[in-house]
């Protein structure tokens, strides 16, 4: 039998959701922009309903930050900030949905508003942070649906469509779920209209980006096969797949999570959505076999976290009631403490490649030295003799992008990686190429005069991509670009 509600506790969650709000705003603006952020400032002012790598959505809130707050970073990072808060607001309202009182809400949130993946999302641009929101905004309303049954389903619907406009992963919880209440039960949930009604009016959300996929050959197909073969730099080995769960909240919070699929699994109390315990594990073993990323199963933690967190809460209430508080209360600041110091520029940026926090976190070291690059591209566009045409090309979308965001006299910049291809080759008539991120050995089959000029300097001796790599100043192209330019094209 399903408990009543409790009521919720919008008070409590409302203070955590703004305390995970103001941290992420304060330190919005250190370090730098994330290579992606570049990238989606380019891509915003090429709108379309599709990029080979991405539905629209990204690129469409960066332009509009872009326009409304100019050159800012943190206004460029207000999205995630408020996705990162609504996430935490939600996982104590579904904890809520599951039978949690006040003490149950505000464990579950907190526990999400300590994570490592949260603060890690919440901090810069990404279509990830968005996707964490739309994982936990679609699990709050299964879990309603799976229960009520009705309109709710339409709703449902409104959200996944939405969230397919920002990245396709959803559709692994969009199946998984169904799949789940298919061999656990309700089965009754599925048998009414409304789910099909909702799966209807995401379809008719999400038509625009899914006709441009059809029309474009579904790039997301050798994107994903792309990313299994490990070209994304946050891609991980198979065997790290698994153990990668245990610190993406915190070492420390695991029993909350992991009790909360048992409770799913096995609590007569939980029976109605049992589906989301099946799903998981479906899931995870689909993203182990295929390739994907760890934090791909982030999306799970919100309900796991909030069916496990009335379990922890009744058990820090029994017995020694003072120190099981004092535990538990210990286990969420040290997680809070590290998931920040590991995932937020709180280190000063030149002490930051004498710690272990880039190799832990890739993306931190992908924050740093962009302006610095863009300073050395622009020294050597400065040693051109004046009157040559010069054009800049480069290997990766974040490199054309730091030209595109800091040298807008030389923009726009030319790549062939993902959407920068569609978006075309160097005119013809410049003469001259900076390039930075491709081999010397093919540029001398295509240039007959190549000229390394600089390195690439961030100024803080940070091991990150760009850390080191030559600049090349080249002429005499041999080839036209329409023979060239297939070539360089690249998914990853």
């Amino acid at each position: 039998m399903i408990a009543p509600l409790r009521a919720p506790a919008w008070g409590g969650l409302a203070a955590l959701a703004a305390g995970v709000a103001a941290l992420l705003l304060a330190t919005a603006g250190g370090y730098g922009h994330h290579r992606d952020e570049l990238y989606f400032l380019r891509a915003g002012r090429e709108l379309a309903f599709g990029y080979v790598d991405q539905p629209p959505l990204t690129p469409l809130l960066a332009r509009a930050m872009d326009v409304l707050l100019p050159g800012s970073l943190t206004g460029l990072r207000l999205p995630s900030v408020l996705a990162a808060a609504l996430v935490v607001l939600l996982t104590g309202l579904i904890a809520r949905e599951l039978g949690g009182d006040r003490g149950a809400q505000l464990l579950a949130a907190a526990s999400m508003a300590v994570s490592a993946v949260l603060l890690a999302v919440g901090h810069t641009l990404s279509t990830t942070g968005l996707d964490l929101l739309a994982w936990t905004a679609l699990s709050w309303l299964l879990v309603r649906a799976l229960r009520d049954g009705g309109p709710v389903w339409l709703a449902t619907g409104v959200v996944a469509g939405l969230a397919l406009q920002n990245k396709t992963l959803p559709l692994v919880l969009l199946a998984g779920v169904p799949a789940g209440v298919l061999v656990a039960g309700p089965r009754a949930a599925l048998a009414s209209r409304w789910p099909w009604r909702g799966a209807a009016v995401a379809l008719v959300i999400w038509a625009p980006n899914l006709a441009w996929q059809a029309a474009n050959g579904f790039p997301v197909v050798a994107l994903s096969a792309a990313i299994a073969g490990g070209s994304s730099g946050s891609s991980e080995p198979w065997y790290v797949f698994l153990p990668f769960q245990l610190v993406l909240v915190s070492p420390l919070l695991v029993p909350v999570w992991a009790l909360g699929w048992w409770r799913l699994a096995r609590d007569p109390a939980l029976r109605t959505w049992r589906a989301f315990a099946v799903a998981y594990v479906v899931v995870a073993v689909l993203f182990l076999v295929t390739g994907g990323k760890p934090y791909y199963l982030a999306g799970f933690f919100p309900v796991l976290l909030a069916a496990g967190a009335p379990a922890v809460v009744g058990w820090a209430r029994r017995g020694a009631v003072r120190l099981r508080g004092t535990l538990l209360g210990l286990a969420l600041a040290v997680s809070a403490a590290m998931s920040a110091l590991l995932m937020l520029p709180l280190v000063p940026v030149e002490e930051l490649a004498d710690t272990p926090i880039p190799d832990i976190s890739y993306d931190v070291g992908e924050t740093v030295g962009w302006p610095q690059f863009a300073a050395t591209i622009a020294a050597v566009h400065a040693t051109v003799p004046a009157g040559e045409r010069v054009a800049v090309l480069t290997g990766n979308y974040g490199e054309a992008g730091a030209v595109d965001r800091f040298l807008p006299a030389l923009a726009p910049a030319h790549s062939g990686h993902n959407a920068y291809w569609g978006w075309g080759p160097p005119p013809e008539e410049a003469g001259t190429l900076v390039v930075v991120g491709l081999e010397e050995a093919q540029l001398r089959r295509w240039f007959g005069s190549v000229e390394l000029a600089a390195r690439i300097d961030n100024g803080v001796g940070l091991d990150n991509e760009e850390q080191g790599e030559p600049v090349w100043l080249v002429r005499d192209r041999r080839v036209s670009w329409a023979q060239l330019w297939p070539q360089l094209r690249h998914i990853g």
